[in-house]
């Protein structure tokens, strides 16, 4: 197998946009460069492949490389813009051939052209001239401005070729025709062994890969595939198992907020509960129970106490209504006494009574009866201003 670095040079011009290759011509072209592209990496592993565009301002996409995936994503970010320079796009194709690792390596540029080439025929053929001395094979798909172009492209092609060279190569592709049915069979895709178009859809065999040809890679494809697939089946399996997780997984949410409502309905009977032992407690404790203290919370000690200052609080103000209501009552006796002891000495028949019983008294004096008198008269005196006050009361 051929050991060779390739730069892809795609026509990306105001011309691309028509559609006489369907869909698009630029997007046929698309179609062609991955066919390229993954013809010379499965060629030889070692091999590498660039991409750039001609329109306009020609750019480098992708320097060389053996990711045909990365070449291909740079390939469709890119839009029709400008006319094509063809002489600059193939110039900057060989400086980067000149910069490839692998100096080992054979050069090749394939170039699409697919509008009209302003260039004139010596400048084309000065370069073709360059290419050769460098030792750089071409090969130019023609296709869209054929009837134009192809007179010029011939002449370049064989310049690089030279009278016994056969490695440059010019491919028309007429309108309405497939670009990848134009190269499988062409010497772009065969090279020049004619071993480049394996596994392109020309053999039947699995991955396009003759197991008899290179066992190993045939080997190799098949590992990788069934990876793949186990791969794939175990992330759909994650899927779907994330999948049912996500419903239990609700009810779960909705359960376990039932449940801390049940939770917090049970603490609060529990703590009324609680408060009702408590209160039945101290009140058994107020009637003289004992309590053990050293047993009791916190909370149940401050209640405790709290309903002991009551009951003593309540206790003091019984006696003092007792005591008030006592001393309202010995008032009242003492004034009663004094009536009755009033009424007595007031009595004439109970004095002169007394005093007939005192040794060496004579009632029947005139002192005697004067000073019974007067007791009398006062006693009366004083009854009178009792009854006014009780009166102004």
């Amino acid at each position: 197998m051929v050991l060779e670095s390739t730069i892809v040079c795609v026509d990306n011009s105001e011309y691309m946009r028509n559609g006489d290759y369907l869909p698009t011509r630029l997007q046929a072209q698309q179609d062609a460069v991955n066919l390229i592209c993954r013809t010379k990496t499965r060629s030889n592993p070692e091999n590498n492949v660039g991409l750039m565009t001609m329109a306009n301002q020609v750019r480098v996409l992708v320097t060389l490389t053996s990711d045909a995936g990365n070449i291909m994503s740079k390939l469709h970010q890119v839009q029709p813009d400008g006319f094509i320079n063809l002489i600059t796009g193939i110039r900057v194709a060989h400086l980067a051939l000149k910069h490839r690792q692998g100096k080992n390596h054979r050069m090749r540029i394939v170039v699409f052209v697919g509008s009209p080439i302003e260039s004139e025929e010596k400048e084309l053929v000065k370069l073709a001239k360059r290419l050769k001395k460098e030792k750089v094979n071409i090969d130019i798909i023609n296709f869209g401005e054929e009837a134009e172009n192809t007179e010029k492209l011939m002449n370049l092609v064989n310049t690089v070729n030279g009278k016994d060279g056969n490695s440059s190569h010019l491919i028309t592709i007429p309108p309405g025709s497939q670009f990848s049915d134009a190269l499988i069979s062409s010497p772009v895709i065969q090279g020049e062994d004619g071993a480049g178009g394996v596994g392109m859809g020309t053999t039947d065999f699995e991955f396009g890969v003759d197991p008899s040809q290179d066992p190993e890679l045939a080997l190799a494809l098949r590992v990788s595939m069934e990876e793949q697939r186990a791969k794939q089946e175990q992330e759909a399996r994650k899927a779907t198992e994330e999948s049912t997780k996500e419903i239990p997984k609700d009810v779960a949410m909705t359960d376990t907020s039932n449940e801390e409502a049940l939770l917090a309905q049970a603490l609060a009977m529990s703590m009324q509960q609680e408060g009702e032992e408590n209160e039945e407690e101290v009140a058994a404790a107020g009637k003289g129970g004992d309590l053990d203290f050293a047993t009791m919370t916190e909370e149940e000690q401050i209640a405790y106490a709290m309903q002991m200052s009551l009951q003593a609080a309540a206790g003091g103000s019984e006696k003092e209504e007792k005591e008030v209501k006592e001393e309202g009552m010995e008032v009242e006796s003492a004034e009663k006494e004094e009536e009755d002891y009033s009424d007595v000495m007031n009595d004439p028949a109970f004095l002169q009574s007394v005093l007939e019983n005192l040794p060496g008294v004579d009632p029947q004096s005139e002192a005697v009866r004067s000073a019974v008198g007067s007791l009398t008269g006062q006693a009366d005196k004083n009854k009178d201003k009792k009854k006014d006050k009780k009166d102004n009361k």
